[in-house]
């Protein structure tokens, strides 16, 4: 069960039943894009620094402005994330005069 406090960046699961541990990945890139202050120190105290390292490298869900701060946080250097590295390009359009 997730924790009260913890309940509004797990909007989409069903707050009394779902167990965070269970889905490590998910719950740990949910709390690193949408927590707060309070929410990462549970994510702390709950998950490992190299399971939160992991899921920095690795999510694709993460934004690639939360990716890269968290990457500062925990000296994971820019190349090895993957929200950042993933992302197809947006073409810019050709202007035709």
């Amino acid at each position: 069960m997730i924790p009260e406090h913890l309940k509004p960046f797990f909007w989409d699961v069903n707050a009394e039943t779902f167990d965070p541990e269970a889905y490590p990945a998910y719950t740990i890139g949910r709390i690193l894009e949408f927590g707060n202050e309070e929410a990462v120190r549970w994510l702390k105290a709950t998950f490992g620094e190299d399971q939160i390292k992991e899921v920095i490298r690795t999510d694709q869900r993460l934004s690639p402005r939360s990716a890269s701060f968290w990457a500062l946080v925990y000296h994971i250097p820019p190349q090895d994330i993957a929200a950042r590295t993933s992302r197809t390009p947006k073409k810019t359009p050709h202007l035709i005069c």
